[in-house]
């Protein structure tokens, strides 16, 4: 697992004038309110704020463990317990200091992907206004650059054009010291796929490539060389360690975890089953301390920009992080179908390698591709194809690396296997 947090055995919740949510749930910052305004769920969630800070605790006196236990006992039945915050909104970090105050303290050795601080956010997909725009590029051409398409259909749109131009601005200027500044870069990517409808981002994001200038555009999409590589790798651990003492971080690998959980036994890959919900969820870690990104032009390998190199007798937890990303079946499958444009949450379960096999299949490509900034302008905010000779034209020739962005259309065969799988799932379930 990869937080855990104090649990507490806890009885049922009192009824001891706090009010009662019945299951119902309410933004944190409006269940804050509540509480501030309700003196008995006040006093206990100072007493909360102070078990949970440092060593506040200890101001407590000898009864501290007796009164931080009353304290989240007594809270379970407040507005508090139920509460979730929504991606993007205004004040979101204090939203999600409130919804951290009663989860990090309740859950130990439990995987906090069982929840998520998010409200759930799953939306449809208008394939069809995208279609609208694509369709004349097909007309009498053999090879379509998916990706370009998606350029143009967002510089259609007034909102997708402006935050993308301005996350892109943002990202390739260089400070004096002849560095982006990340921070912002990050700023104005969350702000752009945390506001910009999906149909627009996850095109530009998981478009569907059979060429390398294609997939390369893909690729440059968050402007890498700001939001995304480095000098040197990080150790993974030490990037997870950054993003869980960030609030908004750790609540976007969470939902993440939550949304994008794989399953052998799912009929998609995803234990949730929505593969829309996972898009979104990927989405919502860009322009964090973990951004990912795709590691190469020539595949759907994604990665975080960090190693496991070093880690010693902490290889195992380090690999299970960097796992979440280069081997989770539930995100690739939702990826593939996207390409394909088939519906993501009904989507069929395209056949895929074992994890084991999956995983050592996975590229880490560390070197970055040299792009200057007057270049890069045109890369990313083109409406049209540039001349001949440059990476963005469309190539008349199939790459060697087409079977990476196709499904194999042998149903049949993969079903028999399933089948077998599943038999023998049930038949030796401590073997499997």
């Amino acid at each position: 697992m990869l937080f855990s947090f104090y649990f507490l055995f806890l009885p049922p919740p009192p009824t001891d004038g706090l009010m009662r949510t019945e299951g119902a749930i309410t933004n944190c910052l409006r269940a804050g309110e509540s509480c501030t305004n309700d003196p008995s769920c006040s006093s206990k969630f100072r007493t909360l704020r102070q078990c949970i800070v440092g060593n506040g605790a200890n101001k407590l006196g000898p009864g501290a463990k007796t009164q931080c236990r009353n304290a989240v006992t007594a809270l379970l039945s407040s507005p508090l317990y139920n509460c979730k915050c929504k991606r993007g909104m205004k004040k979101e970090e204090n939203c999600l200091s409130i919804y951290w105050s009663i989860h990090q303290t309740l859950m130990q050795g439990m995987n906090v992907a069982d929840s998520s601080p998010y409200e759930s956010s799953s939306r449809g997909f208008d394939y069809a206004r995208l279609a609208s725009i694509t369709a004349g590029s097909e007309v009498g051409i053999t090879k379509v650059n998916r990706c370009l398409d998606a350029a143009k259909s967002c510089n259609v749109d007034e909102k997708c054009q402006k935050l993308r131009t301005n996350y892109v601005s943002i990202c390739i200027q260089l400070t004096t010291k002849s560095t982006c500044n990340r921070s912002k870069c990050h700023k104005a990517l969350r702000k752009f796929f945390d506001r910009v409808p999906p149909e627009y981002t996850h095109e530009l994001l998981f478009c569907s490539c059979d060429d390398t200038a294609c997939a390369e555009r893909r690729k440059q999409t968050i402007v890498p060389t700001c939001s995304y590589e480095a000098k040197e790798k990080q150790n993974c651990l030490t990037l997870l360690e950054t993003c869980k003492d960030d609030y908004v971080c750790r609540s976007r690998l969470v939902d993440f975890q939550y949304n994008c959980q794989p399953s052998l036994q799912s009929a998609n890959g995803c234990m949730k089953e929505d593969y829309a919900a996972c898009l979104h969820s990927y989405t919502g870690i860009i322009g964090s301390h973990i951004t990912p990104n795709y590691v190469d032009n020539s595949t759907l390998s994604i990665a975080p920009w960090c190693s496991c190199s070093g880690t010693g007798n902490q290889q195992e937890d380090c690999e299970n992080f960097l796992n979440l990303f280069t081997d989770n079946i539930c995100l690739r499958n939702a990826i593939v179908t996207f390409g394909n444009g088939t519906n993501l949450t009904v989507a069929p379960n395209p056949p895929t390698l074992p994890t084991s096999d999956t995983h050592k299949l996975q590229q880490v490509c560390s070197s970055a591709v040299p792009t200057s900034k007057g270049n890069l302008l045109k890369q990313l905010l083109p409406t049209e194809d540039v001349s001949d000779g440059r990476i963005w034209k469309d190539s008349t020739h199939s790459s060697s690396s087409e079977a990476s962005f196709q499904v194999p259309h042998f149903h049949s065969y993969w079903l028999f296997w399933r089948w077998i799988s599943l038999l023998l799932t049930v038949a030796f379930p401590v073997l499997m």
